[in-house]
């Protein structure tokens, strides 16, 4: 009989050779960083995990984000066994086995399985046949994760039957927390090592991670390693080393101060300018620097109606989609449809006529009389006093 799952760490988690990412995962919703919208106390996520009453659920969000750490976590809590599954390299032989283990062990001993399914959006209608009638008797709970929208990439039966939660990118200070954990930790981190990490390459680790806890701990653990300690046997991580280690170089951009605004600014002159080449320089310089994408979408969308107008009835329809398509796909594929609408809006006439006409009615508005509606072109459908002025 299988033993009951007493831990969430994996065998590959729990070895000193595993990468730093690995043996760092939380263990508990205690130490669960992030994901506070559906894991704060009150939250139905949690509510339903410390209840024992949670239904088959489906973890969508992008990488690093704690999809499998999470399966595991809630396998703990909830003293089932945890079988992981691949959405592409597991065959129906492979499930066949787990399903029948999985109704055998609750036949026998009364334990629960859960299944975890990594890229489940890879399932074919073949596999999730298989897992439905056992998903629906509670032979088994289901997790699937998966990058992609599952409404749109995963089987309507599986998503009809499944609680779905959407994960989120790690913030910044998420991802600081983490690194001044796994500095710290002896056991499992990197607590070992005399390490002085500056403020500055914290932040451009971090940064620079996309919210990817796996890509920020790995690109941590390799600086530390690599970087020979110095005469007082401490490894100083600097900027340079935070650079190297996550093969992007720092750029002055402070998201709140004025390299923001500054390079905004030359980014949307550059277009009004149709400067093509200017333009594009400027929008890479924002996505490498981190700035938000939907803000670049947002302020491309504002140009298309405020500077192209009247002069392209196209520009702004594409605009509004490359704002839909940059929320669909994410980073870092999300650059592509922007450089798409920078280069359209560059080559794009421009006619202001329409920005500039709202700007003088509102000014002649705050500084002139009100005028009243002319009788012509008032609601007709209530009746209309006769003695008052046209």
């Amino acid at each position: 009989m299988d033993d009951l799952f007493t831990a969430p760490e994996t065998e590959e988690a729990t070895d000193p050779a595993a990468p730093l990412a690995s043996r760092m995962r939380p263990r508990s919703l205690e130490e669960f960083v992030g994901q506070k919208h559906i894991l704060s106390p009150g939250k139905l996520l949690r509510r339903a995990i410390e209840a024992d009453r949670l239904p088959s659920v489906i973890l969508s969000g992008p990488p690093g984000t704690g999809k499998t750490t999470l399966a595991q976590i809630i396998a703990h809590m909830t003293e089932s066994k945890f079988e992981k599954l691949s959405g592409v390299e597991s065959n129906v032989a492979e499930m066949r086995k787990v399903v029948a283990a999985a109704a055998n062990r609750r036949r026998t001993s009364g334990q629960r399985t859960i299944l975890f399914v990594d890229e489940i959006h890879h399932f074919n209608k073949a596999q999730q046949d298989i897992l439905l009638p056992d998903v629906e008797s509670g032979n088994l709970r289901l997790i699937g994760a998966t990058t992609y929208n599952p409404f749109f990439y995963v089987n309507s039966a599986l998503v009809s039957r499944s609680q779905v939660f959407q994960l989120e990118s790690l913030g910044v200070t998420d991802l600081e927390e983490l690194i001044d954990r796994a500095l710290a930790d002896k056991e499992r981190g990197l607590g070992k090592y005399k390490v002085r990490m500056d403020v500055e390459a914290k932040r451009h680790l971090a940064k620079l991670s996309d919210g990817d806890a796996r890509k920020c701990l790995n690109a941590l653990e390799i600086g530390v390693l690599t970087t020979p300690p110095n005469e007082q046997r401490t490894v100083h991580f600097t900027l340079k080393v935070a650079e190297e280690s996550i093969q992007t170089k720092a750029i002055v951009y402070d998201r709140a101060g004025d390299a923001h605004y500054d390079t905004i600014s030359a980014f949307i002159k550059s277009m009004r300018a149709s400067d093509e080449k200017g333009a594009i320089y400027w929008l890479a310089k924002m996505l490498h620097a981190g700035e938000d994408f939907r803000f670049i979408a947002r302020r491309i969308v504002i140009f298309a109606s405020e500077d192209v107008g009247l002069a392209d009835a196209e520009a702004l329809p594409l605009a509004i989609a490359t704002q839909q398509a940059v929320e669909f796909v994410g980073m870092p594929e999300a650059r592509i449809p922007l450089a798409h609408a920078v280069c359209y809006m560059c080559r794009a006439p421009k006619n202001r006529e329409a920005y500039e006409s709202l700007g003088a009615a509102t000014e002649e508005i705050e500084s002139e009389q009100t005028e009243r509606v002319p009788e012509r072109l008032k609601n007709k459908h209530f009746p209309v006093n006769p003695d008052r002025e046209a």
